[in-house]
C-alpha cells in the first residue's frame, strides 16, 4: 500500500503511521495548494467504543521544501489534546451527534496549528475542533453536515481540517502482497506449481475503510519562492524521546526531545523500494538523507522480480536488469524531480539533491474533471502525479508501469519497453471507491460508518 502498515516498528504504532499524501493545486481555488496527510491506516469503521483518533502524544508535521535542499522551509504543525466530558460512562455519545458542540458527544478531539519557517513558529490555529467518527444513522445522523462543520477558515487565505475521512488509496492488497499475482494477469503469472489461474478484476481491499485526514489549503505564494514554482511536499510524525508507564495514574508519561518515527512522500517508496532491514531508519530520516538509500531506486528489488513472476513477459526489463544500468528515469521521477526537456513542456526538477518528495510544480494549472487521465503524466496528464499526486491518481498502476520500464525511454531513447510493461494494473480505478472524492475541501469522501458498513 502506499505507506500502510510500511515499516515493522510503525506497523506497531498506528496512531503515528503515515498513510498517504496528496499535494495538488486546488481545482476550484487555482490561486491555493492543498496538502494532505492521512493516518491511521485500515480503520474498521465499526470499531468503537474507542474509536479512532489522532494522539495527543504524537506531533504531526506537513513539510514543504522550496529550495531544494531536501529540508523544511515551511511546516505545519499539528497538535492534539483530547477531553472526556463524562469519565463515568464506557460511551463514545450518549445521544445523537448533531453539531460539533452537541452535549451528547463524550470524548472530543481538538488541535492547534503552527506554522514554522526557519527557526521560528508561529500559532495560526488553537482549540479547533475535529469531527466524530462516523458511527450511525442514530448516533451521526448527517455526517456530512458535521464534517462540514470541522473545516476551519483561519484568514490569510488558510483553510484546515483535522478528522475522519473515506480511504481514498484503491489497491487490490491481496493479490499484490500474494507474490505480485496481479488478478488481471494471473493468467501469465508464475503460478508455483499451482494449477493455472484466469485473469480476473481486482479487489479494492482498502474500500469501506477510513483514516485519520489532516489537511491544509493555502495560498501558493505562502510555500513557493519567487522564480521556483516547484516545491516539495512530506509529512512525519514525531514522538518524544522518553515514554515511561505510571502505574499509578494508569497513563503514560512522555519527556524529551521529539524525535521522528514516521516518513511519507512519495507513494510506495518506504513499501516497495526500500529493504526491510533498513525501513525503521528510513523513516527516522529527513529527505535530505535520502542519498544513503538512492542505490534501492536505481536498483529496485521489484524491476529484477516481475521477469521471474511473469515468465517471459519482460524480456526487455530482464534485460535492463541484467545490465546493471541505474534506473536514472526512476531517480529522477521520485528523487530529483524531471528536469526540463526531458518531457516537453514539462519539469518539476528540484535540484541535484536526492530526496523523496512529492514535487509539484505549482505553475501547473488543474487539469478540468472532464480531462484528467488517472495515470497523471504516463497519461498526458501534468495535473497528475508525479507532479504532486491527487486524491484519484492511480498511483499503484503508474508506479508499476514505471517500474516495468515504461519510462526508461526518457533517458534513453532507444529503449522499447515491453508491450505488457504499460498495460500494468492491479485492476482497480476510482470507480472502486464506494465514498467518491468531494469537490471542494477537504476533497477526500465522507467516512464510512460502522451501522452501515458492508461486512
Amino acid at each position: 500500500m502506499s505507506s500502510h502498515r510500511e515499516a515493522p516498528e510503525i506497523s506497531k504504532d498506528p496512531v503515528a503511521d503515515s498513510t498517504d499524501v496528496y499535494a495538488f493545486v486546488s481545482p476550484d481555488k487555482p490561486d491555493t495548494v492543498t496538502l494532505i496527510a492521512n493516518y491511521i491506516p485500515l480503520q474498521g469503521p465499526a470499531g468503537g467504543p474507542n474509536f479512532y483518533e489522532f494522539g495527543d502524544d504524537v506531533l504531526y508535521e506537513i513539510h514543504v521544501d522550496n529550495n531544494g535542499d531536501g529540508r523544511a522551509d515551511v511546516s505545519y504543525q499539528f497538535r492534539f489534546t483530547t477531553r472526556v466530558a463524562d469519565p463515568d460512562t464506557f460511551l463514545y455519545n450518549t445521544g445523537p451527534i448533531e453539531s460539533l458542540g452537541s452535549p451528547n458527544w463524550n470524548r472530543r478531539q481538538s488541535y492547534d496549528v503552527t506554522v514554522v519557517s526557519g527557526f521560528s513558529g508561529r500559532a495560526i490555529g488553537t482549540g479547533l475542533a475535529c469531527p466524530p467518527c462516523n458511527i450511525g444513522p442514530l448516533s451521526t445522523p448527517d455526517y456530512a453536515a458535521l464534517g462540514a462543520q470541522a473545516v476551519h477558515s483561519l484568514g490569510n487565505g488558510i483553510t484546515v481540517f483535522a478528522g475522519q475521512r473515506a480511504e481514498a488509496f484503491y489497491v487490490d492488497l491481496g493479490s499484490i502482497f500474494d507474490l505480485g499475482d496481479l488478478r488481471p494477469f494471473e493468467n501469465l503469472h508464475a503460478t508455483f506449481g499451482l494449477p493455472g489461474l484466469k485473469a480476473a478484476p481486482g479487489v479494492n481491499a482498502t474500500n469501506h475503510l477510513n483514516v485519520h485526514s489532516i489537511a491544509i489549503q493555502v495560498p501558493i505564494s505562502s510555500v513557493r519562492r519567487s522564480g521556483h514554482p516547484t516545491i516539495g511536499v512530506w509529512t512525519t510524525a514525531s514522538r518524544q524521546r522518553v515514554r515511561v508507564w505510571d502505574a499509578d495514574n494508569g497513563e503514560n508519561v512522555n519527556s524529551g526531545p521529539f524525535r521522528q518515527v514516521s516518513r511519507l512522500g512519495n507513494p510506495l517508496v518506504n513499501e516497495v523500494l526500500i529493504p526491510l532491514g533498513r525501513k525503521d531508519q528510513w523513516n527516522s530520516l529527513p529527505p535530505s538523507d535520502d542519498k544513503l538509500f538512492a542505490g534501492y531506486v536505481a536498483h529496485p528489488g521489484l524491476a529484477a522480480l516481475l521477469p521471474g513472476l511473469y515468465p517471459g513477459v519482460f524480456p526487455h526489463l530482464a534485460a535492463l536488469v541484467a545490465s546493471g544500468k541505474p534506473r536514472a528515469d526512476l531517480e529522477a521521477i521520485l528523487l530529483t524531480g524531471i528536469p526540463a526537456g526531458i518531457i516537453p513542456g514539462f519539469q518539476n526538477f528540484t535540484g541535484p539533491v536526492q530526496a523523496d518528495m512529492l514535487r509539484l510544480n505549482t505553475s501547473v494549472p488543474p487539469t478540468p474533471a472532464g480531462k484528467q487521465s488517472i495515470y497523471g503524466l504516463l497519461g498526458g496528464d501534468a495535473g497528475g502525479f508525479p507532479n504532486g499526486r491527487r486524491v484519484t491518481d492511480d498511483v499503484v498502476a503508474i508506479e508499476l508501469r514505471a517500474l516495468a520500464g515504461v519510462t526508461y525511454p526518457l533517458i534513453d531513447k532507444a529503449f522499447k519497453p515491453d508491450a505488457a510493461a504499460g498495460e500494468l494494473t492491479d485492476g482497480l480505478t476510482p470507480a472502486s471507491v464506494s465514498s467518491p472524492p468531494l469537490g471542494q475541501f477537504p476533497y477526500l469522501g465522507v467516512p464510512y460508518s460502522g451501522y452501515d458498513n458492508p461486512s
